[in-house]
Formats: C-alpha cells, structure tokens, sequence
C-alpha cells in the first residue's frame, strides 16, 4: 500500500490563493462620478444622451457604450481570469489591467462609431463629420476604477 506525507507547500499556497481571492473587488469602467466638463455637466450625462440619444433635441442614438458592452462582454471574464492568475492573484492588479482595457475598447469604440451621420449644421459648426468627438473631452473622461471588498 502507497503513503502520501507531507504536502505543507501546497496547503500554504492553497491558503494564500483563497485569501488573495476571497477578498474579490468592483470594477468600474466608463463614465465616472467626478468627470465633468468645463461647465460642470457631468460627462455621464451627455454620454447617455449620445448613446440613447433625445429626440426632443434632434439627436438621434449613436450607442457606442451599448455596442461595445453587448460585442465585448462576453470576453471579459475568461480575461479576467486569466490575469489574476498570470498576476498570481492578486486581485486588485487584475482589475486595473482589466480596467485599462476595457476602457480602451470603450475609447475604440467611440473613434469607430460614424453613425448615424451628423447634421449639416453640426459638420458647419464643428469642421468635421466626426460623430461622437467635438472637444474629445468625452473620449478623454473614460476611465476605471476598483473597489475590493
């Protein structure tokens, strides 16, 4: 009959990867609290206005944060996994690796959104028929954010 002894090692590193995980965290990715524009309107707000739109106002939806939410998420946690494994978990590294990344598709998917196209009137006030980029000061508030538990 076979023995096994011993096995501290791995009881030790099995405790510090469970107390490593066990503290778990928030990532929050986009449009935070403290963004705002030179006025004060908070970033957030003429986002969700671009990304939904207002008919009221003319503005019709251009969902760049919806698109690349719904094209995006399903990569996130199997990504997500693996960097807290390849930063031998430590949990909140992770996070804002995943954060800057996440952030990037968010800025990618703004440079890529070209419609609906814009008005006449706003290529004339602009200069450009870029949507979604004016001052870029929106594009510039993308940003994360982690909160362990």
């Amino acid at each position: 009959m076979a023995s096994i002894s011993g096995g501290d090692k791995l009881k030790r590193r099995l405790r510090d990867i469970a107390q490593a995980v066990g503290r778990g965290g928030t990532l929050s990715v986009g449009f935070l609290e403290n963004a705002r524009y030179p006025d004060g309107t908070p970033v957030a707000m003429v986002a969700a206005i671009q990304d939904f739109g207002a008919p009221r106002a003319n503005i019709p939806p251009r969902p760049f944060f919806r698109n690349m939410v719904a094209a995006k998420q399903d990569e996130w946690p199997r990504a997500i996994a693996d960097l807290i494994v390849a930063n031998d978990y430590d949990i909140e590294k992770s996070l804002h690796i995943a954060g800057e990344a996440i952030a990037g598709q968010l800025r990618e998917s703004i440079v890529n959104t070209n419609t609906p196209p814009l008005a006449p009137s706003t290529i004339a006030r602009k200069g450009f028929a870029k949507p979604l980029i004016d001052t870029s000061h929106m594009i510039n508030s993308i940003d994360h954010e982690v909160e362990l538990s």
